[in-house]
């Protein structure tokens, strides 16, 4: 059984972006660490700070990334890996759409000699160097909480659920009706919305037709929440009374927050996590050290200002 290790971060460690932003895409310099990175699709905001923030943390690692947008498209995402193999990168740092899709791929890769790490989501297998993420189980849990103290113990929700298949998805529903089971709010509805913006406006739109009376919304990241307020204003519902909670503390989430059209979002530090998992592959190539744990958690926490 793997151990688990459960931090919690607080202040990044990771330089800010900017002055390494300009090399993405370029050729690594002689003796330059190359690592391959893929994730599920820059269309997320998540994602492009999760990108932004390793290329500086590699730039300081004395390494470069090889960058890959999976597109959402699980067979794209496999063709890139295949092609990191094929080109001998000195690693892969990789965040798969769903639990069970690059799975292969993932091992193929460790059988070729190139060690592998994931970030923020999950994979099924135990044949790679390290995950790094969210317990985004705790983040559910978190955020459920958090809804429960501010209808005062009891109410009615609505969840949006995030891509089905994918650990992000399972692992903060998880939490979130765990949490929610013990109390005395109850989710009234419950449905994925592919952690997109436009699918969670039209999932809440339809949602409101169905189950017009309610006092919160959860939305497994931010895109979905926004889009679930953008339904809920179009509908003509107040939206200052009804509490709403997102995940990622992207930009978008903390402007709605500060137009008090949003309650509070799940900050998971994806800075930290790619930085951590970087770590891990440089100290691995370079010297051969393997992490004391195979999975290594960041606690996610509800925030409600930048």
């Amino acid at each position: 059984m793997k151990k688990i290790l459960l931090l919690t971060i607080v202040v990044s460690l990771l330089v800010p972006v900017g002055a390494f932003a300009a090399g993405r895409g370029e050729t690594a310099e002689d003796g330059e660490l190359v690592i391959g990175m893929s994730v599920p699709s820059l269309e997320f905001p998540f994602f492009v700070t999760m990108r932004d923030q390793a290329e500086a943390a590699a730039a300081e690692l004395g390494a470069t990334i090889a960058f890959a947008d999976g597109q959402n498209d699980a067979a794209k995402q496999t063709a890139d890996i295949e092609s990191f193999i094929s080109r001998g990168v000195d690693a892969i740092l990789i965040s798969p759409i769903t639990v069970d899709s690059q799975v292969p791929v993932m091992e193929r890769a460790m059988e070729a000699g190139i060690p592998v790490a994931s970030v923020d989501r999950k994979a099924n297998t135990d044949n790679i160097l390290v995950h790094v993420g969210a317990d985004n189980v705790a983040g559910g849990r978190a955020a459920a909480r958090y809804i429960i103290e501010q209808l005062g113990g009891s109410g009615r929700v609505i969840e949006l659920e995030g891509t089905p298949g994918s650990s992000a998805a399972i692992d903060r529903s998880t939490g979130f009706n765990e949490v929610m089971d013990e109390s005395d709010v109850e989710i009234i509805a419950s449905q994925p919305a592919g952690f997109n913006r436009a699918e969670g406006q039209t999932v809440m739109e339809n949602l409101i037709q169905s189950n017009p009376d309610f006092d919160a919304v959860f939305g497994a990241n931010d895109e979905m929440i926004i889009g679930a307020i953008e339904a809920m204003r179009g509908s003509g519902i107040a939206v200052e009374d009804i509490v709403t909670v997102g995940f990622d503390a992207t930009p978008d989430a903390f402007s709605y927050i500060e137009d008090g059209l949003l309650d509070a979002t799940v900050d998971q530090f994806p800075g930290d996590q790619a930085g951590q998992a970087l770590q891990y592959l440089v100290d691995y190539i370079n010297n051969g050290t393997e992490p004391e744990n195979d999975v290594v958690f960041i606690n996610p926490e509800p925030v409600t200002s930048q």
